[in-house]
């Protein structure tokens, strides 16, 4: 029999605002958007940032011929988190439907949910009201402690320690666990223990890093956000098997976030940034993590063939240094053909030798893995390199 997957994709990564800095480029700069495809078909779509838009401009619906129903989590009302929902296309199509998921605030009151759809549609907000959107709508209120199923799918929320309330969730699939848990400040003792306690034992954790521990330690402190450092022990803690730093803050450059993942993996072995496009695939429980870039961003390319030496890191943690041809390269990046298969997000160091006045040069980039591709001939491998340097 075939062992049960699920399919989790990032659309959306940034925090509190979205970003269009060339520096952001590689990470992204959409707010929080996630989708989940469970095994059994269900769809969940994990907050309604900026990257909402993009998930439902992406056409065909990846639950065709499953469930015709989509489950939306919001964990809390801040505008990175909300402020794609006028922009999402299957919202205006009468045959679509959704259930709404999130908690009563206390300065709304009941049916918190629906009045902020509408207020942020409002005049003079917004050009068109919520009743140009003719896709059936329910919400329901949860809070947190709270367990309910969706299929086959069991969900349990907990409160995190954000201003104005925030909700965490966890979704238990036949394929393993999700637990997402962005907008959170440690720091609380019980809503600490109540994070540690939706975390346990997940597959995969998803965590709000936005700031350095320095930040967080002085000019952040109260903001409502966490650190990589934080993640990292909190995993190591309650035995989460992958943690996936989320919710990078709009000043963070890619360099930076870099900088942040590697010290993260110093700490926690089995770590990635969220970067816009990034599939993780669920498997069997105790089956590895996988996670992988389906496609690349758009770049003037052209074919190639320069002689290479790579070094770079393996997936198990392994240095390892190689000679290959480079034969699809851009302004941006290489795609090169390599026995070896580096982790995703690694560095890469490639050295390329190029013809000149002189004869044959040395031509010397450091980069990192955005994409792999599997093998592409036998015993080999296709890896996608964006240039850094």
């Amino acid at each position: 029999m075939t062992a049960p997957c699920a399919k989790l994709s990032f659309w959306g990564v940034r925090g509190s605002t979205p970003t269009v800095d060339p520096s952001t480029w590689r990470y992204g700069g959409n707010t929080p958007c996630l989708e989940l495809i469970a095994p059994d078909g269900t769809q969940f779509i994990l907050d309604c940032g900026t990257g909402l838009r993009m998930l439902g401009n992406r056409g065909a619906s990846p639950s065709e011929g499953a469930s015709a129903e989509t489950h939306i989590f919001v964990t809390h009302y801040h505008w990175d988190h909300i402020q794609g929902i006028p922009f999402f296309a299957p919202l205006y199509a009468e045959n679509n439907e959704f259930h709404f998921y999130s908690f009563r605030s206390k300065f709304l009151g009941r049916d918190s949910l629906k009045q902020v759809f509408e207020a942020q549609m409002a005049v003079p907000y917004f050009p068109v009201d919520m009743s140009a959107m003719s896709a059936k709508r329910r919400f329901k209120e949860v809070g947190g402690g709270d367990t309910f199923r969706i299929g086959e799918n069991e969900i349990t929320t907990a409160w995190l320690n954000h201003p104005q309330g925030c909700l965490g969730f966890r979704i238990e699939t036949s394929a393993g666990s999700v637990v997402y848990a962005t907008d959170n400040e440690p720091g609380d003792a019980k809503l600490d223990q109540s994070l540690r306690e939706l975390a346990a034992g997940a597959d995969i954790f998803i965590n709000d890093a936005q700031y350095t521990p320095e930040q967080l330690a002085s000019t952040r402190k109260g903001w409502g956000h966490s650190s990589w450092m934080d993640g990292a022990r909190l995993a190591k803690e309650v035995g989460a098997k992958t943690l996936v730093l989320f919710h990078h803050d709009p000043d963070s450059t890619d360099r930076i976030v870099d900088t942040i993942l590697k010290h993260a993996r110093e700490e926690f072995e089995s770590v990635f940034a969220a970067s816009e496009g990034m599939v993780i695939t669920l498997g069997a429980p105790g089956e590895r993590v996988e996670a992988h870039m389906p496609g690349s961003r758009t770049a003037l390319r052209r074919e190639a063939h320069f002689r290479a030496h790579v070094c770079g890191v393996t997936e198990g943690g392994h240095a390892f240094e190689e000679d290959t041809i480079v034969k699809d390269l851009s302004l941006q990046g290489a795609l090169i053909s390599l026995k070896h298969s580096p982790r995703l997000q690694s560095e890469l160091q490639v050295t390329m030798e190029t013809p000149g006045v002189n004869g044959m040069e040395r031509m010397q980039l450091r980069g990192y893995v955005v994409r792999i591709d599997g093998e592409t001939e036998k015993g080999q491998t296709s890896v996608g390199v964006v240039f850094t340097d």
